[in-house]
């Protein structure tokens, strides 16, 4: 899949389980890490979880490896890298406190309001 078939694949999968605030920054041109940025919110840790292991179970299906997962043990933030992909779903007040939206404020954001139901 390219990068940006991975990006609509997490994002239409985390609108469909009910994730908040989905935002996708095209990061490609600022840093090495990835080509995007997803990140979500969700209202309890028992959300978070869910949102990653549907979003682990879809990319599976579409057989795209989870190279690297980080923070399920708090469940206030969790990260999972697909490559050019780096999806980053957070308990509400976690994403609040971290900002990671004003810390990559250069970044583009994608519309992605054809991916995602209001």
């Amino acid at each position: 899949m390219t990068a940006t078939e991975k990006m609509q694949l997490i994002t239409k999968t985390l609108d469909d389980k009910k994730a908040d605030d989905i935002r996708v920054l095209s990061v490609g041109d600022l840093t090495i890490l990835a080509d995007y940025f997803i990140i979500c919110s969700a209202q309890s840790t028992t959300q978070v979880k869910a949102l990653a292991d549907n979003v682990e179970e879809k990319m599976d299906e579409a057989g795209e490896s989870l190279l690297k997962k980080e923070g399920k043990q708090g469940l206030n933030w969790i990260l999972m890298d697909y490559g050019d992909v780096i999806c980053h779903i957070f308990y509400q007040e976690t994403r609040d406190f971290y900002a990671l939206e004003k810390l990559w404020a250069d970044a583009q954001e994608v519309d992605i309001s054809d991916l995602i139901t209001e």
